[in-house]
């Protein structure tokens, strides 16, 4: 199953897309696609829903309405930093014995093909296409892999944009150069785990302005997705609708030598095996000099 949310920023639509141009509104038994949904248990009664409403005739064309992040806005955004060998390998940096956890706010999510903008002040905002986590019930000290499984709703690409020299240059945590507006576009849309076959075996690229930047697969990741849910449920309760970026492969603008950044004016295309793609407009920071 893949679900969606169509429509203007702040008002859209939560369905479930049946065709590549087609879905049914479910805007009428599901409020979102939110904690309350998730935790409700109802993303498991949707299947028989969604077969009525078609075989009624009810799928609508989606005649270019825009894709908002598949999910409502989550509790946290949690990342898992150097989870790819091959990443960690191009920068340089030994590969983790656990799991590097770091935070994004939560409002830096947005919809798949919105505008990216880079913040004021910034010369090193970067890209990285990672696979998301979305999490389906309440987790805390889950007791293996198999109830992380259990736990996992489905699965997401995202974008997890960077500003390189907040995150690494200007001391603490990684979470400031992680958080600026517009920082996690997610989507199309959230992909139940049925429907993805081996997660570790989905093929993932990003283009710069039609320039392959990135062209890796979720097999060189060093934690698996349950591996991931089970230990972060270790040390704290993940929540219904959550967001769990798992890690990006090679090919950063921080990895490139010489490093290249965006500037504003750059198109982004993301995409993941079964979970669609992205396009994004980079918009310049308006108060820049030169």
């Amino acid at each position: 199953m893949r679900l969606v949310r169509v429509g203007s920023a702040g008002g859209e639509t939560p369905g479930v897309l049946v065709e590549d141009e087609t879905f049914v509104d479910l805007s009428d038994v599901v409020g979102d696609f939110d904690e309350a949904f998730f935790g409700s248990g109802a993303l498991a009664t949707l299947d028989s829903v969604v077969a009525e409403r078609v075989a009624e005739g009810r799928a609508e064309a989606l005649a270019g309405r825009r894709f908002g992040a598949p999910i409502a806005r989550p509790h946290q955004i949690l990342c898992i930093g150097l989870n790819y060998s091959d990443h960690a390998a191009e920068t340089g940096q030994a590969v983790p014995a656990e799991p590097i956890l770091f935070t994004k706010a939560p409002n830096t999510l947005i919809g798949p093909d919105d505008d990216v903008l880079i913040p004021r002040g910034s010369q090193k905002t970067d890209w990285e296409v990672e696979l998301g986590v979305v999490i389906g019930r309440h987790s805390s000290y889950l007791a293996d892999e198999a109830e992380a499984e259990k736990s996992i709703a489905g699965y997401v690409l995202v974008n997890d944009v960077s500003e390189r020299a907040w995150q690494i240059e200007r001391g603490g945590q990684w979470s400031k150069g992680k958080s600026a507006p517009t920082f996690n576009p997610a989507g199309p849309y959230l992909v139940t785990p049925d429907e993805i076959g081996d997660v570790l075996d989905l093929d993932m690229t990003l283009d710069i302005d039609g320039v392959r930047r990135q062209d890796g697969s979720t097999s060189t990741m060093i934690f698996s997705p349950t591996f991931i849910v089970h230990y972060l449920s270790q040390f704290l309760a993940l929540e219904p609708g959550d967001l769990i970026n798992t890690g990006t492969p090679p090919g950063v603008g921080m990895g490139q030598s010489p490093q290249v950044y965006l500037k504003g004016g750059e198109t982004m295309t993301l995409s993941i095996t079964r979970l669609g793609t992205q396009t994004q407009r980079v918009i310049g920071d308006p108060t820049a000099v030169g």
